[in-house]
């Protein structure tokens, strides 16, 4: 069980960087006064790491925001995706340069390839790897990538990814995945850290949430920090940015871990299948 005390607790990447284990996700954070109440609530609970992307269409209203918070630069981690059809190796760098002006940033922490792409695989990853050679981003790493998209990558990669965000929650845990990813040194990330709502109403969740005094929500994002995941819920509402960040005044136990564990369904997937998706793009 992973120690976790703190929402400035870091996770060290295979690149040597520190990345915050608890982050906040913006996706659906469109509407600039809406955004800045989310934002500017993230930040008072310590949030420090914000993660979002070019299909999301808000690098620019997320940038600005962050910028007028008056929060130093460098204590902020961003993360943003390249967008599927952004991807092959000279779109993505002139994306990549249209992220950093709409951010407002000269350096991104994290670059993730959104999604697997079977005609453009290894073409944005070696744009990837001359965007970090040239320090325009801090690492590089993948979203939704299964083992085998990772396998094929290591055939060609210069630089191996170091994080792969997906699709985790109690629902599906994607422990196989998860333990690839560990064995080779590459950080797990959940994105849907709560099954888009769908675990909330879990009464064994709820059991122990109950026995906590807390919401299923914070069982659940503690699940994951326990468990070793980096974790990013989203939410517009400001009370509930400010719960979801007050996870560390209990612990779970080994047996909780395990039962929680244990709620992974076979149906539980929310999201696209990876697969699906990397022959479309």
């Amino acid at each position: 069980m992973i120690m976790v005390t703190s929402i400035k607790d870091t996770v060290r990447l295979n690149s040597g960087l520190d990345m915050p284990q608890h982050g906040f996700g913006v996706y659906l954070i469109t509407d600039e006064d809406r955004g800045r109440a989310a934002i500017d609530r993230a930040l008072e609970s310590g949030y420090r790491a914000f993660d979002t992307a070019q299909f999301y269409e808000n690098e620019a209203l997320v940038g600005q925001l962050l910028k007028e918070s008056g929060v130093p630069r460098k204590d902020l981690f961003i993360t943003t995706k390249v967008t599927n059809p952004k991807q092959g190796y000279d779109s993505t760098l002139k994306s990549v340069e249209q992220s950093l002006k709409d951010l407002q940033i000269e350096q991104i922490d994290l670059l993730l390839i959104h999604w697997p792409s079977k005609k453009h695989f290894f073409e944005t990853w070696k744009a990837f790897e001359k965007l970090y050679d040239e320090k325009l981003v801090r690492t590089i790493g993948v979203s939704n990538f299964e083992i085998h998209h990772l396998e094929k990558l290591a055939i060609k990669a210069n630089i191996k990814p170091a994080v792969d965000q997906m699709e985790i929650h109690p629902y599906f845990t994607q422990a196989a995945l998860r333990d690839y990813l560990k064995k080779n040194g590459i950080a797990a990330e959940a994105w849907s850290p709560l099954g888009r709502g769908a675990v909330l109403g879990d009464e064994t969740i709820g059991k122990i949430a109950g026995k906590y005094g807390k919401s299923a929500a914070q069982v659940i994002i503690r699940w994951h920090l326990q468990s070793g995941t980096i974790v990013i819920p989203k939410s517009q509402t400001p009370s509930r940015i400010a719960q979801n960040a007050n996870v560390y005044d209990f612990s779970l136990t080994d047996d909780e871990i395990k039962t929680i564990d244990a709620r992974d369904r076979s149906d539980g997937r929310t999201g696209p299948v990876p697969d699906k998706v990397y022959e479309e793009i």
